[in-house]
């Protein structure tokens, strides 16, 4: 074989590897950009979310928020508005014991102006609920349970003063003038954190109406108050029958000192003895009949009431009838 075919041999085999190579990259390209096409546009990157401050249960106007009512939720940081409580610049902790101005929905953000501080003006009133009064009363060991009265709780207040009757003698009695009042704050303090020991406070703040405060500033005056702490089961009966906006009760129950002791004379007691009414007796041997001044004869085998007169010589004494009136007493 000579040298020109050799040639043209080694020249046919190059081309053939160069179109088969081509070809095949060719086809690969064809396949990538099919794939590509029936994928769709490819997303651009999700930008870093935010955390944000946001409700976990409702919270309704005046409520006091508690620990558990926040949370941290991601938010976009392209939507995120200025007012909005970003994690890292505060602490939940610096939002409990606030009250909220508005309503809040689950997953509602937390807006500083829709909120009220603790400590700062306004606080109290935003406690209240509408129509409602803020009232102080004096508080002790033993008129507030040793302490163990917070912000939150229910109570009944009851009334210990002194009474005079008809006769100038003095008496004392208790009396519920309120039952199921709400306690506001206890001094200046409206939220308790879990770890706080029982302090005894001077005054308690009871959110009442308009005549229930009048009631409880005379109480003040006429006697000594005490709060008498409910469960929080009677709580949740009442809220169950009217609602959560349920107001205090005026009180109807009372004790009187004759009921703790009945060494006492009941001063309200009217026992007296009935007047005697004028009779006549008509005696009979040893036996007398009664007969009233309607012309009623009522029979009466009671002994005679005293000696009968001794008998005059020349009369008989059996058989003798004779009356005498005697005055008539209580049988």
């Amino acid at each position: 074989m000579n040298s020109k075919r050799i040639v043209f041999l080694l020249l046919a085999v190059i081309v053939a590897g160069t179109t088969a190579f081509l070809a095949r990259a060719w086809l690969q390209a064809e396949r990538a950009a099919i794939a590509a096409q029936m994928a769709g546009p490819k997303p651009a990157a999700a930008k870093p979310a935010t955390q944000v401050l946001v409700a976990r249960n409702v919270l309704r106007v005046g409520q006091l928020i508690k620990p558990d009512d926040l949370r941290w939720q991601a938010w976009p940081q392209g939507s995120l508005p200025a007012t909005y409580i970003i994690e890292g610049k505060k602490p939940i902790s610096d939002f409990v014991g606030a009250v909220a101005r508005v309503t809040f929905r689950v997953g509602q953000p937390i807006v500083e102006t829709d909120i009220v501080m603790a400590g700062s003006r306004g606080f109290l009133a935003a406690v209240l609920r509408p129509g409602l009064r803020a009232v102080s009363v004096p508080a002790t060991a033993t008129s507030a349970v040793s302490g163990f009265i917070y912000a939150g709780d229910r109570v009944d207040v009851l009334l210990t003063h002194g009474l005079k009757n008809d006769k100038g003698g003095e008496h004392n009695a208790t009396e519920t003038i309120l039952r199921y009042a709400r306690v506001i704050a206890m001094d200046q303090k409206l939220d308790f954190a879990p770890g706080d020991k029982p302090d005894v406070a001077k005054t308690a703040t009871l959110e009442l109406t308009a005549k229930q405060a009048e009631i409880v500033t005379l109480a003040v005056k006429m006697g000594e108050l005490s709060l008498v702490l409910r469960s929080l089961q009677d709580e949740d009966e009442r809220e169950a029958e009217a609602g959560d906006d349920a107001t205090a009760e005026l009180g109807q129950s009372y004790t009187h000192d004759t009921h703790v002791s009945r060494l006492i004379k009941d001063p309200t007691s009217t026992t007296t003895t009935p007047p005697a009414k004028p009779s006549i007796f008509v005696l009979r041997g040893a036996g007398r009949t009664k007969l009233e001044l309607d012309g009623s004869i009522a029979t009466d085998g009671a002994p005679l009431p005293s000696e009968p007169e001794p008998i005059k010589p020349g009369t008989s004494p059996k058989g003798a009838a004779f009356t005498r009136v005697y005055p008539s007493t209580p049988q």
